[in-house]
């Protein structure tokens, strides 16, 4: 849609609406000036949703695909390898669609198969879709019939240090140590041995070292620089804290880091750097934001980078890519 929508009210639905980011979407999306919200389905054709887990939730309805047809937009929240089948039935309906799966994250399918165990379930999708870290791909995103919403993690990481990559501050050949700590909702909604209440409260502990699944997603968009990624469960419901430790090149301190980075994201509406002092969980929750701070330490430039890994991390930048996509104002709905 090429026109703006300014003044009226665009359809939208959310596919897997009973999830944790299912449910961000709705009420973002519930709240949104522009938008209308033509239904909250299931994400599984013939499986009757699941009963409204409190009298005050709406009901999730059963998915109905034909039900699409005359919306402008869909969001899918499926698992992946579930959500391809789905993205490539909205398009057909010449939908605009944000996937927030890893379906269409990355770029090789070949890659995909070797991360996720399964062949791609829609190969000749890949070359379209729009990777959509929305600060680094605005354009793209603009233009796009389908954008593959960015991890929670990559996101949390690939904000402050695509700029300094791309302005040549860290010391040639360096790795980069990504260390960051997640709230139990980035493990999504099933729980599992290590998500119940009793193995996350009072405790904290590292996990996928070397192996999960958003590592690939990073070393792909960082510009060639290596990331040692390491993430950390934390025993809260939300919120991202990534700690990056930098070889700076020669000459370079934070002060430059900072620089960098206010100078990357001035006017940016949803990108905060710090002029002194460092970010914490508690002023980015339940917004779309994304804080950063930088200090000196023995020789290391320490960047801190903090979102809420539902919002900024999962729904908020969806949304944020769906206003770009239908030509809405990109910061309507969002804080």
């Amino acid at each position: 849609m090429s026109e703006s929508r300014v003044g009226q009210r665009s359809k939208v639905a959310v596919l897997g609406a009973s999830g944790y980011a299912g449910r961000e979407l709705c009420g973002l999306v519930e709240r949104h000036p522009g938008l209308a919200l033509a239904g909250r389905f299931s994400a599984r054709l013939g499986v009757e949703p699941e009963a409204p887990q409190s009298p005050v939730d709406a009901p999730i309805e059963r998915l109905d695909l034909e039900r699409l047809d005359g919306l402008d937009g869909v969001f899918v929240c499926a698992p992946h390898g579930a959500s391809a089948p789905l993205v490539e039935t909205a398009l057909a309906r010449g939908l605009k669609v944000v996937d927030l799966s890893a379906d269409f994250r990355l770029r090789d399918g070949a890659l995909y198969e070797r991360v996720y165990g399964a062949v791609h379930p829609a190969p000749q999708l890949l070359d379209g879709a729009v990777y959509g870290l929305t600060e680094e791909r605005r354009a793209d995103v603009q233009r796009a019939q389908l954008v593959a919403n960015p991890g929670c993690y990559p996101t949390s990481v690939l904000l402050p240090l695509v700029p300094l990559v791309r302005a040549g501050l860290l010391a040639k050949d360096s790795a980069v140590i990504a260390d960051c700590k997640s709230g139990l909702s980035g493990a999504g909604k099933e729980p599992s041995a290590k998500t119940h209440f009793g193995a996350v409260h009072e405790n904290f502990a590292a996990y996928g070292v070397g192996t999960h699944r958003h590592q690939p997603e990073i070393e792909q968009e960082a510009l060639g620089t290596k990331v040692v990624f390491v993430p950390h469960l934390l025993p809260v419901f939300r919120g991202i804290l990534s700690t990056l430790y930098l070889d700076p090149a020669p000459g370079i301190a934070a002060r430059d880091v900072l620089n960098c980075l206010q100078a990357r994201y001035a006017g940016e509406p949803f990108v905060r750097v710090f002029e002194r002092g460092l970010p914490d969980l508690s002023r980015v929750q339940r917004t779309n934001q994304c804080h950063i701070g930088a200090a000196d330490a023995f020789g290391k430039v320490v960047v801190v980078s903090c979102l809420d890994n539902l919002v900024k991390g999962a729904a908020g930048q969806a949304l944020q890519n769906m206003n770009l996509m239908l030509a809405r104002p990109e910061t309507e709905g969002l804080v």
